[in-house]
């Protein structure tokens, strides 16, 4: 395909941005708790610019540190944060890039109480987002002034820094969203009511930003259009609002869909498609002038095509630039098939941020946000390498070891790479999964690792006393629990039901498991395959194991399906009438069923590593689900390790 386009140099006001290339906004988790830029994050920003992203957009800082309550994502309020914002602004500099300094108030809404104990701020006393039960306090005028106020001395901090424009962060339901809102905006005085009232709020922040910045420096406006719950703004009634921004002198519109309410399309998962939210831009160029930024599960390929139609100026990468920070020029240098994809899945990247307060990676890019301390130095003691297992684990293992500059053998006994995640990729959902395996094997390729398919490796194995290094990378097998009636004819295993649909006879499938496996199969099989599924679950909810962001458009999905779904229900046997259970009330119940398929989870499958450890400890490691059963992104991180380690 021809990318070219991307590469094309377009304006923002009087800013020039050399292509079309956008860094999405993103919380990176990793400022200092005093609202300064760690050398880490400055780093991370420094790579995506060296990679040929022609504009970056921070991860919104705060006007506060007040507002901030220890979240480590940088403020603007103490010109101590200048010089270290400088550094970054000028490591992006050095390579061409144009950085955009986002600016926020704040959640509102979407907040805890604060650390004195004061419910959330909003537009209006509505219920706050993660507790109902308490109403937020409405902002009164003279409070609104002081939120202007600091806005303007935030972009002085800014202007003091070099950042080439700012960002007002008005996105999907945020504060400033919420005095644009009729759904929380019920005021009655001249910031409610009308749609003029509702942007006064906005309007009077660009106004207090051009205050400090002045004429020449660009003020993006970031909003999400259409929020997709019923009540929320709809893309008909966000068009005048933003003809009311374009009046007041906003430069660029980044849009694109979502809420609180259907937070999958904050962080859209695999689920939602390639280009999930390009949708808006058609109708909004209708009504502005100026330029539009799009994000939304971007490919370079819809990219170009969103580009191409004219409906948008600029497109937005976030998690791919996360996976791959030098994407842009390999683009530009005709390597499209370097480009590392990223998968979606949000364990790393959001996941590390919500679940463990820690900062920023990547599931498949493990130097994301840490360039310097796994940056690859090339090895000055080659030795042979030996990886045993073409899943994750071994196939990063072999790729980093071989990066390294080490002499990498990978065996595996399949006919193809993949591991279990060449089941797990069959559906057309999880087209990155496919990609990823794809981009292994050409990285492989290119690097001269000796790659050696339908070879099952045994204890006595020469190579295991040849070589200098070993790393034990043999996966997981299914998990059968002692239940009567798994070996019946009709009875199959949810990574042949994955690989070898025609196994599936009759119309109703029961699947025997409610983790992620099952019902991803569930969901292949009901909308791509036109079964009717039941899944049954020991555990009193489905999906236990399934990221909570990646939840939302799952279970919506299967529910749209008309995936039936039964929690609490535990499988006592399987006889030719069905799937006989156990309800947690203790009713016996008979689930009728063509085809079963037993998804019962997995586990480690390390007899041969361990037989191996056993006898050439001092160079065996062991990783990946032969050691633990985990996430893609758990054993990817155990075999980058494991390759980096080979010194050790």
């Amino acid at each position: 395909m021809d990318y070219s386009k991307l590469f094309t140099p377009f304006k923002i006001g009087k800013m020039k941005v050399k292509n079309r290339i956008v860094l999405s906004p993103m919380g990176t988790g990793s400022s200092h708790i005093d609202g300064t830029k760690s050398d880490s994050e400055i780093r991370y920003y420094e790579e995506r610019a060296k990679g040929g992203t022609g504009l970056l957009i921070l991860g919104c800082q705060l006007l506060t540190d007040e507002l901030a309550q220890g979240s480590l994502e940088g403020t603007l309020e103490k010109p101590h944060v200048i010089p270290k914002l400088t550094e970054l602004v000028e490591a992006c500099h050095r390579y061409g890039a144009k950085v955009v300094c986002q600016i926020s108030p704040g959640t509102g809404r979407n907040a805890f109480p604060s650390m004195y104990g004061d419910p959330p701020v909003s537009a209006s006393p509505i219920p706050a987002t993660f507790d109902p039960t308490v109403n937020c306090h409405p902002l009164s005028a003279e409070e609104i002034q002081v939120i202007l106020d600091q806005f303007t001395h935030s972009t002085e901090i800014a202007m003091k820094a070099g950042f080439d424009a700012m960002e007002v962060h008005a996105h999907a339901g945020y504060l400033i969203d919420q005095f644009m809102s009729p759904v929380w905006n019920k005021r009655t005085d001249e910031y409610g009511g009308s749609d003029e009232n509702r942007a006064r709020f906005p309007r009077e922040i660009v106004r207090a930003i051009r205050k400090a910045c002045g004429p020449d420096v660009p003020i993006l406006f970031r909003i999400a259009v259409d929020h997709i719950f019923d009540g929320g703004r709809t893309l008909a009634d966000s068009m005048p609002l933003l003809k009311l921004l374009e009046e007041e002198g906003v430069d660029a519109f980044d849009i694109d869909a979502g809420s609180y309410e259907v937070i999958d399309y904050i962080f859209p998962p695999t689920y939602l498609g390639d280009a999930c939210m390009a949708y808006v831009c058609e109708e909004a160029r209708k009504h502005v002038g100026v330029p539009i930024l799009n994000a939304g599960n971007h490919t370079p390929e819809t990219a170009v095509a969103l580009l191409e139609s004219g409906n948008a100026d600029f497109v937005m990468f976030g998690r791919p630039l996360i996976a791959d920070p030098h994407m842009p020029n390999k683009l530009k240098n005709g390597c499209r098939e370097d480009v590392r994809p990223c998968i979606r899945c949000n364990e790393d990247c959001v996941g590390r941020i919500v679940n463990r307060l820690t900062k920023l990676s990547c599931s498949v890019n493990i130097q994301a946000n840490e360039e310097d301390r796994f940056k690859f130095v090339p090895t000055k003691n080659k030795q042979s390498v030996l990886v045993i297992g073409g899943g994750p684990a071994g196939l990063e293992a072999a790729r980093v070891a071989a990066t390294l500059g080490h002499s990498v053998t990978l065996v595996e006994k399949a006919s193809v790479i993949g591991g279990q995640l060449s089941a797990a990729a069959t559906p057309a959902f999880k087209r990155p999964l496919r990609d990823l395996i794809k981009w292994f094997g050409i990285q492989l390729d290119k690097l001269g690792v000796d790659v050696r398919l339908n070879y099952e490796l045994l204890e006595d194995d020469p190579m295991l006393e040849t070589s200098d290094r070993i790393i034990v990378a043999t996966g997981a097998v299914s998990f059968r629990p002692d239940i009567p009636g798994l070996d019946l004819n009709n009875v199959v295993d949810v990574i042949d039901a994955h690989k070898n649909k025609e196994l599936l006879k009759g119309e109703n499938i029961v699947i025997c498991g409610g983790g992620l496996s099952g019902l991803d199969s569930a969901l292949e099989l009901a909308t791509e395959e036109g079964k009717k599924v039941t899944v049954v679950e020991m555990l009193d909810q489905l999906g236990s194991d399934v990221m909570f962001l990646n939840a939302a458009s799952l279970f919506r999905m299967l529910d749209e399906a008309g995936v039936k779904q039964m929690a609490s229900t535990k499988v006592v046997a399987i006889e030719a009438d069905g799937v006989h259970a156990e309800t947690s009330d203790g009713e016996k119940i008979i689930i009728p069923a063509d085809t079963i398929v037993t998804a019962f989870g997995m586990k480690p499958d390390n007899s041969l590593a361990t037989t191996i450890e056993d006898k050439y400890h001092f160079k065996t490691q062991i990783v990946g689900d032969s050691n633990k059963v985990g996430r893609v992104g758990t054993a990817i991180r155990e075999g980058f390790f494991a390759a980096m380690n080979l010194e050790n």
